[in-house]
């Protein structure tokens, strides 16, 4: 039997395209003691794998030209050779870009797809929540009645940020890129006030949303939104940098403001950061998020597309802003 698995064609030069992935059939495995056979339900497409696929030393190794694509998957145990899981069990790990997968029983954790939908695993409930979580809160530290101003507002990780910074009892102003996702973020999500960068004045907009300043800053997208921000900041603001997919394609360095007069004249503290230097934490910030969404204090949004051949089409949809809340491809049902 054999399957259909996506591969790293060739490393983009830019924006990715179609020619730099490759879809090759491959043979389905059978489990050997201690591992088990799994086929793909939901695969999570996230903007950090467009640095993966590019040479150089990051925090997390690149994909080698040939490789399977790999990243966050639902999938159910089809066929057992190992003591921990069962026929039927749902499971979640960093599974390769193929509709069946065979893997260690290490490599993978039981979901209870039945407390919450499969896909939120991958969201609120997920890495993504996880990023939310652990960056607005440990490096954010957000104050009740402060501004905190998020960009990639209407994105997995942003729009949960907001409903945190709310849960905190912030001011929260939410950056995103068309009328229907900050009518999402204030109608839905109860963001205070939102701006649409492609068709506002950042700069000036921002002034208008923030008349007492920036305290917390949690930048998902860099660039020229990211640069609006410095000249409001508050004294002692602090800005955890999650992303800057804005530049995740540029070809030449990005170039823009220099922050660090900003930073000195406000005492402020910019940290970047990955959900990985939380590992040790995961239980706490699992439970916090699930607590939350249980008692209806957050709520989350998901793009679905739909079928294993349109994986690429969702990947590249995320450098066009298509997606609000967190986008993923299912694959398959699962079967009860």
């Amino acid at each position: 039997m054999t399957q259909q698995t996506i591969q790293l064609g060739r490393r983009p030069k830019g924006t990715p395209t179609y020619e730099d992935f490759n879809f090759v059939e491959a043979p389905i495995g059978s489990p050997d003691k201690g591992e088990v056979l799994v086929r793909t339900v939901y695969i999570s497409v996230d903007p950090y794998l467009r640095g993966r696929m590019n040479e150089g030393k990051s925090y997390i190794p690149p994909f080698e030209v040939g490789e399977v694509i790999s990243s966050a998957v639902i999938a159910q145990v089809e066929k057992s050779n190992s003591d921990r899981f069962s026929e039927g069990d749902v499971v979640i790990g960093s599974l390769g870009w193929q509709e069946y997968s065979v893997v260690k029983d290490n490599e993978v954790r039981k979901v209870d797809h039945h407390q919450a939908p499969a896909s939120a695993y991958l969201s609120v409930l997920g890495m993504t929540g996880l990023t939310a979580y652990f960056g607005l809160l440990d490096i954010g530290k957000p104050k009740e009645g402060e501004t905190v101003v998020v960009s990639g507002a209407a994105g997995a990780v942003g729009s949960v940020v907001g409903q945190i910074a709310k849960l905190k009892g912030a001011r929260v102003v939410g950056i995103a890129g068309s009328d229907e996702k900050t009518s999402y973020l204030k109608d839905t999500l109860g963001f205070d006030a939102t701006i649409n960068y492609k068709t506002e004045d950042i700069a000036q907009a921002l002034k208008d949303a923030c008349p007492d300043g920036i305290d917390v800053y949690f930048e998902n997208v860099g660039g020229e939104v990211g640069d609006a921000v410095f000249p409001l900041l508050n004294n002692f603001a602090r800005i955890p940098v999650c992303g800057a997919i804005s530049s995740y394609n540029n070809t030449e360095p990005d170039l823009g403001p220099r922050v660090q007069g900003y930073l000195i004249k406000t005492s402020s503290l910019m940290q970047g950061f990955t959900v990985g230097n939380y590992s040790s934490r995961f239980k706490e910030g699992a439970e916090a998020l699930a607590g939350w969404l249980s008692e209806g204090k957050l709520t989350y949004e998901e793009t679905i597309t739909e079928g294993f051949d349109h994986t690429i089409d969702a990947f590249l949809d995320l450098f066009k802003g298509a997606n609000t809340g967190k986008a993923v491809v299912k694959v398959s049902e699962i079967q009860e």
